[in-house]
């Protein structure tokens, strides 16, 4: 058997983690790679444990492999990069755009739109799940939560994916990104000011109007910094991990037709179908955390300023959490799962993530209650914090 090596930028690897990730909940579940300079955690109550303790496993020097290595880190304005009590308070005021009644009053656009993508592909043969429809609905969904023009959307999103982009071992990709990072925030930061002449009944007026309390008990409004900061936020994390759910719901169900018949024939059972598709394939599977003191884990002592990568795609397959935790199964009873992170950091935009999921496969199996995937014209996304496809075509 090779020797066990795992890293977050190999594209083998990247197409097909279980396996490497099963060897190191068994054989390191306290994993080291010299390379890059890395600790990881895999199995799940070790992902659990170290999500929940922001004070030990921080967030302030970034969540992201090559970010944390950046000279750059220090201008990170983003509540995801932070620990308590600032980020609280920030995620505070932002979550306030998030309320179950806002999210809630959603689902008529997000209709819309997912319907808008599908039926332009009603009798055509085939389409690519996931460029032609997953890839698109979460920024346009996201982008009509914040007013932005429609004929603005998907070029927001091509420079989303291309900010993500990582090329084989590439973890210090700032020269490259920086004129597409250049154009993105000139454009955000223009946005920003013309909503601030001209306010409207949107999720950014909420954002520019709603106060922050500091910690001295004084109130003040976002920044043009904070404010750009979650907005890349929104565009990225929002954007990138819908639409590799949804490419992982075409390809998984492809895989396992006996699975999407039951769905089609019980519409009830999406919602679990979703959260089981989260614990099987995690759209974001790894998340890296600064070490603030001497930790121990298996015997071995994780030193202090040591960087360590929570494996939460790998947490997702653990045979102590999960029986049969290989196994796709949509009636899969408690589905608990650690793909939108835990504690301090739990993802912000969950609850709008299930809604769109959903309303997509509701939408998908009215229409087209069975595909095959063409494997052979199969591209996946490569970067260092998501996995999933970047073209996913698909026959009917």
């Amino acid at each position: 058997m090779p020797d066990l090596y795992y890293d977050p930028y190999d594209y083998e690897i990247d197409a097909a983690p279980h396996p490497t990730w099963r060897r190191m909940r068994d054989e390191a579940p306290l994993y080291r790679n010299e390379r890059y300079d890395f600790w990881a955690l895999s199995r799940f109550q070790d992902v659990l444990d170290a999500s929940i303790d922001h004070e030990t496993y921080s967030s302030a020097r970034g969540t992201v492999l090559e970010i944390i290595r950046s000279p750059q880190r220090a201008h990170l304005q983003s509540m995801i990069f932070m620990d308590p009590p600032e980020h609280d308070r920030l995620r505070g005021l932002v979550s306030r755009a998030f309320s179950p009644r806002r999210i809630a009053g959603l689902e008529p656009e997000v209709r819309k739109i997912v319907c808008h993508y599908l039926d332009a592909q009603v009798g055509s043969g085939g389409f690519d799940f996931v460029a032609d429809f997953g890839a698109k609905v979460p920024m346009m969904v996201i982008s009509s939560m914040l007013g932005i023009p429609e004929g603005d959307r998907d070029q927001i999103r091509q420079w989303m994916d291309q900010l993500l982009h990582r090329e084989p071992g590439e973890t210090h990709p700032e020269a490259h990104l920086t004129e597409i990072g250049a154009k993105t925030f000139s454009y955000f930061a223009g946005y920003v000011a013309e909503r601030r002449k001209a306010p409207r009944d949107d999720m950014m007026t909420d954002l520019l109007q709603a106060e922050l309390e500091t910690s001295s008990g004084e109130k003040r409004r976002l920044t043009d910094k904070e404010l750009l900061a979650f907005l890349m936020l929104l565009a990225g994390a929002g954007n990138e991990t819908v639409a590799r759910l949804l490419g992982f719901a075409g390809a998984t169900f492809a895989e396992y037709p006996e699975q999407r018949a039951n769905v089609v024939a019980r519409s009830a059972l999406i919602p679990n179908a979703i959260e089981e598709l989260l614990r099987y394939e995690a759209p974001s599977p790894v998340q890296a955390r600064t070490v603030m003191r001497d930790v121990h884990w298996y015997g071995t002592t994780v030193a202090r300023d040591s960087v360590i990568l929570l494996l939460t795609g790998s947490a997702g397959r653990d045979e102590r959490q999960y029986p049969d935790p290989d196994r796709f199964d949509v009636e899969r009873s408690n589905v608990r799962h650690l793909s939108f992170g835990y504690g301090t950091h739990f993802c912000l935009g969950a609850a709008l993530a299930r809604l769109e999921g959903r309303v997509a496969l509701e939408e998908v199996f009215a229409r087209f209650p069975e595909w095959e995937v063409d494997w052979d014209r199969v591209e996946r996304v490569h970067t260092s914090t998501v996995r999933g496809y970047a073209k996913l075509p698909i026959l009917f």
